[in-house]
């Protein structure tokens, strides 16, 4: 049975390091202070964790249910209540790179604690991960190493803030990272669109409207093998729609050329469209058009 730790709190994960408590809510550190083995086993952590491999090397790692091949230069973000890590079998590994770990409660009062749900690539696939150039790892490393000199200053007052401020640039540098690895991949990027609009025409190809209801976002990002954050991202990213409001514009889309067939009524279409009730087509139809669906097909 594929046994999963639970990590609760800083200390706890500084004990599995085998690392000085140094601060009870947050910790950073580089792979070659670790000087023992690590016995592999997942983790189910109550902790924000960043990964940061800097070498490329075989540590296989599984990431919820899929398996990740870490290369040179790659950030992981792990989110509170997320699993991460190898089945323990006995093997162990030797840490590399750096990591980053802390509370949600360091962040407790702070702008960041507000925001850090902005920060969505914390919810985003291991495979998703964002991968550095070597300017961008100097960046990232820069601001660890700040992190790192305001924990061996010590505790006071203001400790809290300007750890929780550190971070909070260090995350706005990974968000500008993962903006340039967007348009670096444009090509895939288009790819996943068109497939994006295969998968959209095929859903309402079929009856799976009528059995499901109007395609969720989460269902898409699933069908395209992406977590619905990174998808989200993208969508936004390349067309400056959220993924919901262009699924919503598809909808309407199949909805207008729909309504040119004067047999079916705007029921019938509404429930081919997923709709349960057809007054809620009618609403989200106007809200996009402009006019409902019989004064759509009457300006026709």
């Amino acid at each position: 049975m594929d046994k999963i730790v639970n990590i609760k709190t800083v200390g706890e994960y500084n004990e599995h390091w085998g690392v000085e408590n140094r601060h009870p809510l947050v910790n950073v550190f580089e792979g070659s202070q670790i000087t023992r083995p690590i016995p592999n086993c997942r983790k189910n952590f109550d902790l924000y964790v960043i990964f940061l491999k800097d070498v490329k090397c075989a540590d296989y790692l599984k990431y919820g249910r899929k398996e990740y091949d870490y290369q040179e230069n790659t950030l992981v973000f792990v989110s509170p209540g997320q699993v991460f890590g190898y089945p323990a079998d006995g093997s162990t590994y030797q840490a590399k790179g750096w990591c980053l770990y802390f509370s949600p409660e360091l962040l407790r009062g702070t702008q960041l604690g507000r925001h850090i749900k902005d920060y969505t690539f914390f919810s985003y696939d291991v495979c998703e991960a964002l991968h550095l150039s070597l300017q961008e790892r100097e960046t990232i490393i820069d601001c660890l190493k700040k992190i790192d000199d305001e924990i061996n200053n010590g505790m006071d007052k203001h400790s809290n803030m300007i750890i929780a401020s550190a971070i909070e640039l260090f995350l706005n540098y990974c968000t500008r990272f993962y903006d340039r690895q967007f348009i670096t991949r444009k090509k895939a990027n288009k790819d996943i669109l068109a497939r994006f609009e295969e998968l959209l025409d095929g859903y309402f190809a079929s009856d799976k409207p009528q059995s499901y209801g109007t395609p969720s976002v989460a269902y898409c990002a699933e069908q395209l093998h992406l977590s619905a954050n990174y998808f989200g991202d993208l969508i936004k990213k390349e067309t400056g729609k959220s993924a919901q409001e262009y699924v919503q514009q598809k909808i309407m889309d199949t909805a207008k050329d729909m309504l040119a067939n004067l047999e079916k009524s705007v029921s019938e279409i509404a429930y081919a469209l997923g709709y349960q009730y057809p007054q809620y087509f009618s609403r989200a139809f106007k809200k996009v058009v402009g006019c409902t669906p019989n004064e759509y097909r009457m300006a026709e």
